[in-house]
Formats: structure tokens, sequence, C-alpha cells
């Protein structure tokens, strides 16, 4: 079996190339900017934002697993349609001329819109995404289907909910900053659904191994619900802390968010919904249909994610 990996470089990316490694299965690696994965590993530069993969470097590729995107960074509305829709579209068309066996794309739950109660979400409760970067997923999920229905080729739309492990950014490494400078306790509200980066790689690689026909879309969680409290007192266990106190009253929470968003309202991307919002989702469909379940949750890979140097997440 021959893979091709875009955005090898990512977080994902970087774990799922590793995980190949070690299974000895032959893959090319593409990045933004041609650099190298931690092993060393050359990686070919693509900007899928500028320009298309051609058939020739498709040629022999059994599985594509398109992770390039444009995610937590402020982008134009434009880029973020060209690189994680119309590119992601162009590529799977581009993998079925040249004989492509399966196509594995990585979408978000972000493709679901924002939760409207706390309810546990499948892959069909979903509503209009509320940002540029949400919109940009359905859009590229549904061209998939009304694309690929009657392919031959194998399409999977992955929709991990928030992804966790070692090297981790965006709303995690800010907790973990926040913990370390010994911010209290939070309140017990709200809580979402996550997944092991780890486990995430492994379902891609046992659908690179035997790839369902069709096409399908499946939620990619751990079944865990994680709250802000319970992920600040797992980080201080990881770091051989008790507990902390939680002595900030709601209303002191609620103006540090409003003040970390910059006096602007932020709408659903809010800091304090980011803290203490309910996001869940059931991954149910998918360990129905795949001989897959999570081996990880949180407590066992927190140890990790505290472990890592500051300087890695840069």
């Amino acid at each position: 079996m021959k893979c091709l990996v875009s955005g090898a470089t990512g977080f994902i990316g970087r774990e799922l190339c590793r995980q190949m490694t070690n299974e000895k299965v032959s893959f090319i690696a593409l990045s933004l900017r041609g650099g190298q994965l931690p092993d060393g590993t050359a990686t070919q530069a693509v900007d899928f934002g500028s320009q298309d993969l051609g058939v020739q470097l498709l040629q022999g590729v059994d599985v594509v697993f398109h992770l390039a995107g444009i995610a937590h960074q402020q982008a134009l509305e434009s880029a973020y349609s060209q690189v994680n829709h119309l590119a992601t579209v162009a590529l799977a068309k581009a993998s079925a001329a040249a004989g492509v066996k399966c196509f594995v794309y990585l979408s978000s739950v972000k493709a679901m819109g924002a939760p409207y109660d706390a309810t546990v979400r499948s892959e069909d409760q979903g509503a209009p995404p509320g940002s540029a970067y949400g919109l940009s997923k359905p859009q590229a999920e549904r061209d998939l289907y009304s694309t690929f229905a009657h392919n031959e080729m194998s399409v999977v739309i992955l929709r991990p909910s928030l992804v966790y492990g070692r090297g981790v950014k965006g709303n995690l490494l800010s907790l973990s900053r926040a913990v370390r400078a010994g911010v209290p306790r939070p309140p017990e509200m709200g809580g979402r659904s996550m997944i092991a980066v780890q486990d995430l790689a492994r379902l891609m690689l046992q659908i690179a191994d035997k790839p369902p026909p069709g096409i399908h879309t499946w939620i990619v969680c751990d079944g865990h619900r994680y709250s802000a409290r319970r992920i600040h007192d797992l980080m201080r266990q990881a770091l051989g802390k008790r507990p902390g106190l939680s002595w900030l009253p709601l209303w002191v929470w609620r103006l540090a968010a409003f003040l970390a968003d910059g006096l602007r309202n932020r709408g659903a991307d809010s800091t304090f919904l980011k803290l203490f919002g309910t996001e869940l989702y059931s991954s149910a469909a998918l360990m129905r249909d795949m001989p897959w379940q999570p081996q990880l949750e949180l407590a066992d890979v927190m140890p990790q994610i505290m472990a890592t140097p500051k300087e890695s997440s840069r």
C-alpha cells in the first residue's frame, strides 16, 4: 500500500506519518513549505491556495489522506473557500483520475455549526456554520458527495472533535499555560467531546487498510465529556498538584473572557463559550460501521501534553 498525506507537518499529520513509518507503510508527505518531519523525513512543498496537485504525483498511490487546510488562523473568506473547499474537491478529482482507491478527507465537527443546546449530536444534527472556516468544510463535504456518490473510489469524511496530544496548540495550549501560571479552578459547567491524536491516526490507517465502499461521513470522539474544570484538574494532576481552589466567582470569569476577546463581541467564538460552552458529539455511527474504538482518554495523554516544552508549540 502506498499513501499520500497532505498537511504532513501539521499536528495530526505528524502523528499519522509516525504511525505509518512504524507500520512500514510507504507514503509521500506534502506540506505547505516543504519542511521535514520530526524523524527527518522530507516533505514536498505544495500550496493548495495557489496550485493543484497533478495526477503524475498520484500515480501508484492507493490512499490519499487530505489533512491540509486553514484552521487556527485569521484568513480571508476567499482563502478558506479556496484551500478548504475548492482544493479539496480538485484533489479528490485528481485522485480518482489517477486510480486512487480511497480518499480520506479530514473535515471537522465545525462543519455542523454551533450547538444549540447540550444535546449529544450525531452526523445529521447540524446547523448553519457561523464562520468562514466552518462554512468551507460542509461546502467541501457536499461537493464530495455530489461528485463521488457513484464513483468507484471510496471517500471517507472524518469530523474529529477537539484533538488532543503532545504538541497540541489552540485552546488546550492556552489553558495549560494558564494552569502553569496558577489560574484558579474553573466552575463546573459545560463540556465538550475530544479525541486523542493517536486514536484518530489509528482510525485513518484502519480505513486505508480496508476502505469501505461508497462515501461515508463519521464523527470521531472518545465518548467522554470534558469540562474546563476536569481539564484543569487533569493538568494539575499531571504537574503533580492537587485540584486547585475554585474561589473566582462566575462573573469574574465572564469579565476576564470578555477582556481576552479584546472588548469585541466574538459570538460563538467567544473565550467564555470556548471555556464553558457545551459541544458534545457521538461516534456511534463510526463504531457501528468500522472495527474501531478509542483506546485513550485525556487522562492517559495529559502527562505528555504538560511535559511538552513551550518552545515546541510555537
